[in-house]
């Protein structure tokens, strides 16, 4: 099996610790006093947020170029909470968990999906249960049902993902079936992926369920297969106390009904727990 990289690198940007950072302004004085500061957080008065806003409707730039999403708006209303301007620094996700760990921002806010490996690298704040999706051309041509059905097609993802790793576990498993290998064909974003198929690069790509669904119902393309692997998505973040912060923003979001009807809104399945919680032990 081959990985095929495309798409443009801007590796000189991602060296050099520049991203794009887009500002959600909110007047001072509609925020309460900030109920956690620096060292906890790198900029006083600000939680710093990283996004990848290439996967509509959870997390996307809308034709005025403003970001939006069920994701943008959950962490918005967060900060709300906890007295803090939000401001997001679009990167691509292969830069996140570097970046988290050498301070460029305060927390991964791009639906980054559980993992043991994962959970000892940062702090991690499940909220979102999501599946993945394999998306086909409109109308499904190949007539793609099962996940046997990707045996011996292209499959186009985001470099770096679980959504990655997923894709190549269905290599797996129809190569243990004897049956033609996947090619996984690596970009640096969705939306790049989404492009290769749409141009006919790729015969699928891989996404998660709501993203899927919105191209669908968008007429983009048809979500031939969903539903599996089924992942947790989480908030990360390299501090503790800041992790605990907005454990306790999402408890008072539940509670007062904003969690429940913003996540309903969107289709996004919620997790089991009744209150949030740190999964998994941390940094060493």
């Amino acid at each position: 099996m081959r990985t095929f990289t495309t798409g443009t690198r801007r590796r000189g940007l991602l060296k050099a610790g520049v991203a794009t950072s887009l500002l959600a302004v909110v007047p001072s004085a509609l925020r309460a006093q900030p109920k956690i500061a620096p060292p906890n957080i790198i900029k006083a008065g600000t939680l710093v947020m990283s996004i990848n806003p290439t996967l509509p409707p959870l997390q996307f730039v809308d034709d005025k170029g403003q970001l939006q999403g069920m994701r943008v708006e959950l962490a918005n209303e967060c900060c709300k909470r906890l007295g803090l301007a939000p401001e997001y620094i679009r990167t691509e996700f292969a830069t996140m968990i570097p970046g988290l760990a050498a301070k460029r921002w305060d927390m991964i806010n791009t639906g980054i999906f559980w993992t043991e490996e994962r959970s000892k690298l940062m702090y991690m704040v499940p909220y979102e249960q999501a599946a993945i999706s394999f998306l086909a051309a409109k109308g499904n041509p190949l007539g793609l049902k099962t996940v046997d059905d990707l045996a011996g097609k292209r499959i186009s993802v985001e470099l770096g993902g679980i959504e990655e790793r997923r894709t190549r576990e269905v290599n797996d498993i129809v190569t243990k079936k004897g049956l033609k290998p996947v090619t996984v064909m690596t970009f640096n974003n969705f939306a790049e992926a989404f492009q290769a198929l749409k141009a006919g690069q790729s015969d699928a790509a891989t996404c998660i369920d709501a993203t899927a669904m919105f191209m669908q119902q968008r007429g983009d393309f048809t979500r031939a297969i969903s539903g599996v692997f089924p992942q947790t998505a989480c908030f990360a973040f390299a501090n503790k106390p800041l992790a605990d912060a907005v454990v306790g923003a999402l408890d008072a979001l539940k509670k007062d009904g904003f969690y429940d009807k913003l996540l309903d809104q969107y289709g996004v399945l919620k997790i089991d727990e009744a209150t949030f919680s740190i999964k998994g032990p941390g940094p060493a």
